[in-house]
């Protein structure tokens, strides 16, 4: 069966956007030479993304508006907005939970979970995210769109792999 992979940023005090939305914070603590490209050896492994309309409206209005980055994928919206479909976007309005479900028993690589922090609840609400990776950046925000937020229960996990470059962290953990 295909995993469900949470791959995000955050700030060090759990942040994924400041109080603006903005997310011009994500960078290291100096040389981006010594960046890793972490992206490009993730997404070998996916083939589909689930975001939030938030997610995808930063995305094509801010982030990258000219060209749909994700253009090697199978993109769904999560939204209640009506948008017209394409071959590589599908916007949906439904529960995230039951059409992560679907996606799941289908053939495929995994799913990547891609943002926003509600959509990420929702999902960590019904446990249905197997993975976690996280970048955490060295920036102290204060205040914004929190990961994580209140969680209702314990989610138990396991460290499967830890990698510093440039003052970011990456942790990347399993659901145990």
């Amino acid at each position: 069966m295909r995993k469900v992979v949470l791959f995000i940023a955050m700030s060090l005090d759990g942040y994924i956007a400041d109080s603006r939305g903005g997310v011009d914070w994500l960078t290291g603590q100096g040389d981006d030479s010594e960046n890793v490209d972490t992206y490009s050896e993730f997404v070998k492994g996916i083939d589909t993304i689930l975001m939030g309309w938030n997610t995808y409206h930063q995305v094509v209005t801010q982030l990258s508006p000219t060209k749909w980055v994700y253009e090697d994928f199978i993109t769904y919206v999560i939204t209640h907005n009506e948008c017209t479909f394409s071959e590589q976007i599908r916007f949906v309005n439904e529960n995230p939970a039951d059409l992560l479900e679907k996606l799941k028993s289908e053939a495929g690589k995994d799913i990547w979970i891609c943002g926003g922090a509600n959509l990420v609840q929702q999902l960590m609400r019904n446990d249905l995210i197997d993975e976690y990776y996280i970048s955490v950046i060295p920036t102290l925000l204060g205040s914004g769109i929190q990961l994580f937020g209140n969680i209702e229960k314990e989610i138990k996990l396991k460290l499967r792999k830890t990698q510093t470059y440039n003052g970011i962290t990456d942790l990347v953990y399993t659901r145990r």
